[in-house]
């Protein structure tokens, strides 16, 4: 598996599994399936509500702890000092886990006209520094912060994200935002990177698949891959995990990296932290 490194060094698989949804039908036995496919970075969040499962799946399958990449997410109603920890506490229970390798605040806002959301991102931030210095949390960061969220951010905390996990695909790149990013020194990581799966028949797609005698999905993961945006795809067969981690004996040309950065506006989840 490829990885990309943090700015604190951390190194982060370049393919994880989104566990958002998964296990509503499979329950736990999806997380072990993407065990068994090969999967180490394993995607959660409090708001999923599947966390126990997570942790009963990973103790059953028997995965060496320091061998898996735990990630998770504390609800933006929760940035309080005491509900921070007490979600960080639980989501630790939960998972099974004395630590995390990388935790994030989900969004910026849990209401879109709170004037007061960044000095509740700026309260749990500190707690979240605490624990990343107290060695709890491996990594830090955000997910769904634009430019205007992240900006008054950092002039105010001691430590900057590593990490600002994004909508992020194939005709809906937020190029604005990835250059901000580059600039700052935080990666972007990608959720939905197949377009919630609007993209996998798009014949566009399918004529670069059939090119490089590859499926729609894994033209659309090698194209962040190389964009060098790690992605978090979702599946819930073992055959569509397998094929989704399988990107790395390929090279999209230049050409088609420009083409597929230059997509028209489509699979956009209509989901916005200001809207």
């Amino acid at each position: 598996m490829e990885e990309f490194v943090l700015n604190n060094g951390i190194r982060i698989p370049a393919v994880g599994y989104g566990s958002y949804l998964s296990t509503a039908k499979g329950g736990k036995d999806v997380i072990k399936e993407a065990l068994k496919a090969g999967y180490r970075y394993i995607d959660t969040a409090s708001f999923y509500r599947n966390e126990k499962e997570i942790g009963e799946a990973l103790s059953e399958y028997g995965s060496d702890r320091k061998d898996l990449f735990l990630v998770s997410k504390v609800w933006p109603s929760m940035l309080s000092k005491d509900d921070i920890k007490r979600s960080f506490d639980d989501s630790l229970k939960d998972l099974k886990t004395d630590y995390l390798d990388m935790y994030l605040i989900h969004w910026p806002k849990d209401d879109r006209n709170d004037p007061h959301w960044l000095s509740k991102v700026l309260e749990g931030w500190t707690v979240m520094e605490d624990l990343y210095n107290s060695g709890l949390i491996k990594a830090i960061g955000v997910s769904n912060f634009l430019p205007h969220h992240l900006n008054p951010m950092l002039n105010e905390v001691k430590i900057k994200p590593m990490v600002d996990q994004l909508e992020l695909h194939v005709g809906y790149m937020q190029e604005y935002t990835l250059d901000y990013l580059k600039e700052k020194d935080i990666l972007p990581q990608a959720w939905s990177p197949l377009g919630r799966a609007r993209l996998i028949n798009d014949e566009r797609i399918s004529l670069l698949a059939e090119k490089y005698k590859k499926s729609n999905a894994q033209i659309l993961l090698r194209f962040l891959y190389q964009r060098g945006i790690p992605s978090i795809p979702k599946a819930s067969s073992i055959g569509r995990m397998k094929e989704n981690m399988d990107i790395f004996d390929f090279k999209l040309s230049e050409d088609d990296i420009s083409f597929l950065s230059c997509f028209p506006q489509c699979g956009y989840s209509e989901e916005h932290p200001d809207f």
